[in-house]
């Protein structure tokens, strides 16, 4: 009798890499539209502009490592980096902005460690990380939805801006903070959140535009669900350490501390439990531990948030997450077969 011995990895046909890349990509489309609808065409040409550097650098540190370029860059891996990376600008950046931050995301957040499965940390939050420390004027100069300012830049005017063959002063007026930058700079100056709601900015339950937008994310994340491309443990639980912090301090003082529904509704709440948590190379991989991990982060995002510099802690919540994943995993084990 032939025995046969296969080793891992043990993945389905059907589960091959480059499909789930394209499942990503589908489910990326809801909230991309929503976006460009509310915010004009500066979303498409920002990632437009960081796919193409994407698989330029992708192409080029291949070459330099001597590794085969195209079935790396068939697996649209590089791409859906890109594409997360571009949803974390403003939605009206520079091109040479893109630029350093897919240099970053590319170099520093992949290949550094080795490439696609030796990343310690989600590659596009290192390279969006690293232009909100360094280009903190351009990366906090946002635009308003068009349903407050009236009109958003065509086009023209907006591959104008990116690649700076404009004045931007004349736009000035079409710029604002964003809702959790208003709400947060309110607060630090004891005005009470009802006070600040007022603001045209905002929706019935979070920031105009941004309510629709995070309905696309989700639309996306059931996709991802259905198709079985990310399991329920780390959007579930990420979405529950928001909420259940919100609603704790919520319940406390209501004109200090906004709604659970504001903060899942405003900012990259959604879109960070569905697309950016649950990368499978820096997540955790145990059941309990994906829980564990997806609470983590949900908790520093509203700790970041409420306490911290920075409105929105998505990104910074998951690299810190990112270093926990060998303790969680290492302390998540499941019971081995046989073991009392």
């Amino acid at each position: 009798m032939t025995s046969v011995i296969v080793s891992s990895p043990f993945v389905a046909p059907g589960n091959k890499l480059r499909r789930l890349m394209l499942q990503v990509i589908i489910a990326l489309l809801p909230g991309t539209l929503a976006y460009a609808w509310h915010f004009g065409p500066g979303v498409i040409i920002n990632i437009v502009l960081a796919v193409l550097f994407a698989l330029v650098f992708e192409a080029g540190i291949l070459k330099l490592r001597a590794k085969p370029v195209m079935p790396h860059l068939a697996d649209y891996s590089a791409v859906v980096a890109a594409w997360l990376f571009a949803l974390c600008l403003p939605m009206h950046s520079p091109w040479w902005l893109v630029l350093i931050g897919v240099g970053f995301t590319m170099i520093a957040g992949k290949h550094l460690y080795g490439g696609l499965g030796f990343n310690p940390f989600n590659p596009a939050m290192v390279g969006y990380v690293v232009l909100l420390i360094s280009f903190p004027r351009e990366m906090t100069t946002w635009y308003l939805p068009a349903s407050v300012s009236g009109e958003t830049l065509s086009l023209t005017d907006a591959l104008r801006y990116s690649f700076g063959n404009v004045d931007i002063g004349q736009w000035d007026a079409l710029s604002s903070a964003t809702p959790l930058d208003q709400v947060k700079t309110a607060v630090g100056q004891s005005i009470s959140i009802s006070e600040i709601r007022t603001s045209p900015v905002f929706g019935e339950f979070g920031g105009k535009g941004w309510e629709w937008i995070a309905l696309g994310w989700f639309i996306g994340g059931l996709w991802l669900l259905l198709t079985r491309t990310i399991r329920w443990h780390i959007p579930a639980a990420l979405l529950g350490g928001v909420l259940g912090m919100a609603t704790l301090f919520y319940l406390v003082d209501p004109e200090i501390y906004a709604s659970p529904l504001f903060h899942l509704l405003s900012g990259a709440v959604v879109i960070g439990a569905f697309f950016i948590a649950t990368d499978p190379v820096t997540a955790a991989t145990t059941d309990m531990g994906r829980v564990v991990y997806g609470f983590l982060i949900g908790v520093l995002i509203y700790i970041i948030r409420v306490w911290g510099g920075y409105p929105d802690g998505v990104a910074f919540a998951v690299l810190l997450a990112n270093m926990c994943v060998p303790l969680i995993d290492y302390y998540t084990q499941p019971r081995t077969y046989g073991e009392k």
